[in-house]
């Protein structure tokens, strides 16, 4: 059997909204290289543990199933990000700490 993988999904960049950000995922990771069938050119794979994402709400409950179902895994730590993005109508704060540039 493959590894998995425990991860929590990054924030879409696109985005400014967190949902889907919360839960843990667990994945597998791939073990057979990916083929295009001839005929109509589409992606396939004989592994067909690449289709499961399973999702907990809990880091603790990802590695207790992965625990309990005898699978290898590893957990990846979501990065902190580096700075809390600013709203546009903060530009235009009466106690706004910086000074107006334009």
């Amino acid at each position: 059997m493959s590894t998995a993988r425990i991860f929590r999904p990054a924030k879409d960049p696109t985005q400014s909204g967190l949902a889907r950000t919360k839960q843990w995922t667990l994945e597998f990771e791939q073990t057979s290289p990916r083929e295009t069938e001839p005929l109509m050119g589409w992606t396939s794979s004989s592994d067909m543990l690449q289709q499961v994402r399973l999702e907990f709400d809990t880091k603790e409950e990802a590695i207790a199933y992965a625990t309990r179902e005898g699978i290898a895994y590893r957990v990846e730590e979501p990065q902190v990000p580096l700075r809390r993005g600013l709203s546009y109508s903060d530009n235009f704060k009466y106690n706004r700490t910086a000074p107006w540039t334009h």
